[in-house]
């Protein structure tokens, strides 16, 4: 029997409103990030997150959405509003510790239907280092949630080294979730600040990693990457061509598209065709069904989405529904 496993859904911890609210850089991220998403989105968002939040701190609401979707697993981590990458280091560790705490204390509920991943304060990278180690080893979390920037430092960058040495040696899982986008008011109509930013930058942050020569440096790293991968999946034959015809580009030691077969992708893509060229993509065996639950951008029916797939094989069905999850997971 195969159980069926959602990899991207989130939880808010009440408890670190208290301890950001008041603080000029929680101020100045809410600024910006107003800034980006424009004055309709903004409010329509507040609008819809009274509806979110009895989903986001119920496990019984959760588990019965569920229910609903026919999932028997769900992975859940923090909001990406929960990031907080502006944080000092003593606020920084004290918001990652109560958000770690919250999501085991949440998922504890039921500990047969929920994972949990946690944060890690990613802006001081010898301390989230430490802390996902505290996630994994003291409260039984399998990993944890990662932005694809640090406020201007990308993954690339060799500051992070230490993060991707303790995921390794642990064997956690690194989810990558944007949140924001670096294009700024250009995308402030249309909610294109979600539309468009998320894709755009978590191609940027896989193309960092690859071209940065991250997973050639960790190849035990365990990323799985929100919203099917962003666009890289989509346009690797550019990436390729130049890795071939370019010397500034042949940054890492194989052609860009070979290291999507060692990633992992959600199915949050809307649409059956795109699903079926991401899985021809990156294969059947690093696929892994997301709901992005419970916000509106994500995914309601996950199982239709897979089963609309066309061509799509039992087996590659049983993967992707969760046999791919439960090796990402251990």
């Amino acid at each position: 029997m195969t159980y069926s496993y959602d990899v991207h859904a989130h939880c808010v911890v009440p408890a670190v409103w208290a301890l950001v609210e008041g603080h000029e850089g929680r101020r100045a991220e809410a600024e910006r990030q107003a800034a980006g998403m424009g004055p309709a989105s903004t409010a329509l968002n507040a609008e819809l997150a009274r509806g979110w939040g009895p989903q986001l701190v119920d496990p019984d609401a959760r588990l019965a959405a569920m229910d609903r979707m026919g999932l028997d697993v769900q992975v859940v981590s923090p909001a990406p509003t929960e990031y907080h990458y502006w944080a000092e280091p003593a606020l920084a560790a004290e918001v990652c510790r109560v958000l770690n705490e919250g999501v085991a204390g949440h998922v504890a509920a039921a500990p047969d239907r929920l994972v949990g991943l946690g944060m890690i304060a990613l802006q001081h990278p010898d301390l989230a280092a430490e802390q996902l180690t505290t996630a994994v080893r003291d409260l039984g979390l399998r990993g944890a949630m990662i932005s694809t920037h640090v406020d201007g430092m990308d993954l690339s960058d060799d500051r992070v080294t230490p993060v991707w040495a303790a995921a390794e040696a642990l064997g956690a899982v690194l989810f990558l979730h944007p949140w924001g986008c670096t294009l700024g008011e250009r995308l402030n109509r249309s909610y294109l600040y979600n539309v468009v930013g998320n894709p755009t930058e978590t191609t940027l942050a896989l193309s960092h990693l690859i071209f940065g020569g991250v997973l050639d440096h960790h190849p035990g790293l365990r990323i799985c990457a929100a919203h099917g991968g962003g666009y890289l999946p989509y346009y690797t034959g550019r990436a390729d061509h130049a890795h071939r015809v370019r010397e500034d580009s042949r940054t890492c030691a194989r052609l860009p598209s070979e290291y999507l077969r060692e990633l992992w992708f959600d199915t949050v893509v809307h649409d059956p065709v795109t699903l079926r060229h991401l899985i021809d993509r990156v294969g059947a065996g690093r696929v892994v069904l997301g709901t992005d639950f419970p916000f509106d951008m994500g995914v309601d029916d996950p199982l239709g989405l897979l089963d609309a797939v066309p061509g799509l094989t039992l087996a590659e069905r049983d993967a992707v529904t969760g046999a791919n999850a439960e090796r990402l997971l251990r």
